[in-house]
């Protein structure tokens, strides 16, 4: 490994860059600790986000004006403002409330509270995507659903979402690639990301180049397995006789 590792460094260094970091223990093994956060962001805002959106999206159709008007609204304000401001709200406002109702004892790491905020936000871009996948069921699968005699709920669940799904498919796909991008906030509140263990690196080797090409080479493997994986997933999903 430290062979692989030495021949690397000297081959970037014949082109002007500088990896000597990860010759050092230490510095390696913080950039490839604030990687592995960064995957389980990833991890944990997908999921997150998916199950905000289908909440979202099955609130957003209920029919019932008392739930659509407040999920609307919530959707419009989420969707309308950026993330980081939302962030920054959410750790230094609601965190410091929160610490001050329960005192010392708060469960919300700022890990945490990135989940949460990158969750809702993108949630609601899965729920218009999905909205507008439950809108483009075909009337008559819904009139078969209700003569078999499925319930609100049950067709909901059952069938309007599934066949949602497979629509908003490709939105959701191309939603959750930026979402990828999006985790890259975290190191605005200290979050030990690839991005802030990064920061903490290239402030001492004075290495900013060189650590973001590494950046934007991480990420952008990182959506392009997403892109591949939701791709095999349209192609395993698709109907016949919608698409190609």
């Amino acid at each position: 490994m430290n062979a692989w590792l030495d021949a690397f460094v000297q081959w970037t260094a014949w082109l002007g860059l500088d990896y000597r970091f990860l010759l050092d223990a230490y510095e390696r093994g913080s950039f490839v600790a604030g990687a592995w956060v960064t995957v389980q962001l990833c991890l944990f805002t997908m999921a997150g986000s998916l199950a905000v959106g289908v909440a979202l999206a099955a609130a957003l159709v209920s029919g019932r004006p008392w739930l659509t008007g407040p999920t609307r609204l919530f959707v419009e304000v989420t969707r309308n403002t950026p993330t980081l401001v939302q962030l920054y709200c959410a750790f230094l406002v609601l965190n410091m409330l929160i610490s001050e109702v329960i005192g010392g004892a708060n469960p919300f790491t700022p890990f945490a509270w990135v989940v949460i905020v990158i969750s809702l936000h993108k949630g609601v871009f899965h729920a218009e995507a999905l909205r507008a996948g439950l809108e483009a069921v075909p009337e008559v699968t819904l009139e078969a659903a209700t003569s078999l005699g499925f319930s609100r709920r049950q067709r909901l669940w059952r069938v309007e979402l599934p066949l949602a799904l497979r629509f908003a498919l490709p939105s959701l796909v191309n939603n959750l690639i930026e979402l990828v991008k999006m985790t890259a906030v975290a190191s605005a509140i200290a979050v030990g990301d690839v991005t802030y263990a990064s920061i903490l690196i290239w402030t001492q080797r004075d290495n900013v180049l060189e650590l973001m090409i590494l950046i934007l080479l991480f990420f952008g493997l990182l959506s392009f397995l997403v892109n591949c994986l939701g791709r095999r997933l349209e192609t395993r999903l698709r109907m016949p006789g919608y698409g190609h």
